[in-house]
């Protein structure tokens, strides 16, 4: 029983990771770039993308990028990271690429590994790993 408990959740985390993919990789080959620049640092201890978090006493205020940018024939438009970090990823002032949907510009993403990809690698890889203990446990059976 405990064999199909990891291989299901392995299978749904994997799911959920490859839809990740699939949706990031989309938004990635669809959207314009922009030059943005960093104009404040949002700290804050309530991080709404990652909820287990906030149960835990230890609790550190991560620094979201607050990012303006002007897209293509649009006017300037400001948005705030979904990823936050401590130590911060980047510094008051800093430039970086962005990443927007001509369509819907407010959905803007900064060009980089944690906005982008860290949620579909970390889904993906739990569910590798849920996967291959219940089918090493599975196959550790079925020998006996």
């Amino acid at each position: 029983m405990i064999t199909l408990v990891f291989i299901g959740f392995g299978v749904l985390f994997l799911a959920i990771g490859l839809t990740f993919t699939w949706v990031t990789a989309s938004f990635v080959a669809d959207a314009k770039r922009a030059r943005g620049m960093v104009v404040e640092l949002d700290w804050r201890t309530d991080h709404s993308s990652s909820s287990y978090r906030k149960h835990q006493n230890d609790d550190k205020p991560m620094a979201y990028p607050v990012v303006t940018f002007t897209p293509a024939g649009g006017p300037e438009r400001t948005f705030r990271s979904t990823s936050g970090s401590n130590p911060p990823s980047y510094d008051r002032g800093e430039w970086v690429e962005v990443l927007y949907r001509a369509d819907s510009p407010q959905d803007a993403k900064i060009d980089g590994f944690a906005s982008l990809w860290l949620g579909p690698v970390i889904f993906s890889a739990f569910g590798l790993v849920f996967s291959g203990i219940g089918t090493g446990l599975a196959m550790s059976m079925r020998r006996r």
